[in-house]
């Protein structure tokens, strides 16, 4: 008997070892991103002399929203079809060169968390915006696994802390802001209700210059994050809690949403006519 219960013992601490193992590494990858590799390889592109040029970037090594992720290019094959434009969708790093970065109009990282890019190729994307590119961030995009200052300071104007967790997903009122360029806003839906999963910065962009297209207000949700160990993730950022917005960086500009974690906001109409309205005013 004293054998069975010892057997039984080391049985249950081999199981919580291994769960604590396996939560470590969640964790670990979800900051940190991984297994970290970088393509170098140029694609061959045949790039339309015709049509505004798109690069949807989809790579992740952190927290992978494949849902999402699958879901986004599907409709930005949609918005291309329907509006002429030329997208053209990787995963792989090997297309930010001197050579074809400089033809796109605009890059989306669509759900692109983790480490990316390597140092050359994310200098190269830092002067392609500084020198008149744009950049379009959506959700993961802003999360804190990607360890670029760069990209923190003027892609999200921000540091990411966590989304709620009890509920995960949260129903809030999106309120249209004004904005100093009012083409930016102008046609978008004044209010919509939406769920998603709303992040939570350590600051808001707005004091740092940004400028913010959607807000939700952050006393009406249940912001507490708190999980295991991390008990000091209980607060949200207030009644002004940001979730899309933009700046002008040098000659280019960036734009951002916290929205977009499911699959199914790309259902969504006035989350569609966001994206939108941004590519749209962002390659005229």
């Amino acid at each position: 008997m004293k054998k069975f219960f010892k057997i039984l013992g080391w049985t249950f601490a081999v199981l919580i070892i291994g769960m604590v193992s396996l939560m470590a590494i969640f964790m670990y990858k979800v900051k940190n991103g991984f297994p970290v590799s970088y393509e170098t390889e140029i694609p061959e592109i045949n790039f339309p002399t015709d049509k505004p040029l798109i690069l949807l970037f989809s790579k992740s090594t952190g927290f992978r929203h494949g849902e999402s992720i699958e879901a986004g290019k599907a409709v930005f094959a949609d918005l291309a079809a329907k509006n002429n434009w030329f997208v053209y969708a990787t995963e792989s790093g090997g297309v930010f060169n001197k050579e074809q970065l400089l033809k796109f109009d605009l890059v989306i990282f669509n759900n692109s968390t983790g480490r990316i890019l390597n140092d050359e190729q994310q200098t190269l994307l830092e002067g392609y915006v500084e020198n008149g590119g744009k950049l379009l961030g959506i959700h993961g995009a802003g999360d804190d696994s990607h360890h670029w200052k760069w990209y923190e300071d003027n892609l999200l104007g921000a540091r990411f802390s966590h989304h709620p967790l009890n509920p995960q997903i949260q129903s809030a009122e999106v309120i249209l802001n004004s904005v100093p360029d009012s083409l930016v806003s102008a046609g978008l839906s004044p209010s919509w209700t939406h769920s998603d999963e709303w992040y939570i910065f350590f600051e808001n962009p707005r004091d740092k210059g940004f400028n913010v297209i959607y807000n939700i207000d952050g006393d009406k949700i249940i912001p507490d994050g708190n999980i295991l160990w991390m008990k000091e993730k209980n607060f949200g950022m207030g009644k002004d809690h940001p979730v899309a917005w933009y700046k002008d960086t040098g000659k280019g500009r960036t734009y951002y949403t916290s929205m977009g974690h499911a699959g199914s906001t790309w259902e969504k109409q006035e989350f569609r006519q966001l994206i939108e309205h941004i590519v749209s005013r962002t390659i005229q």
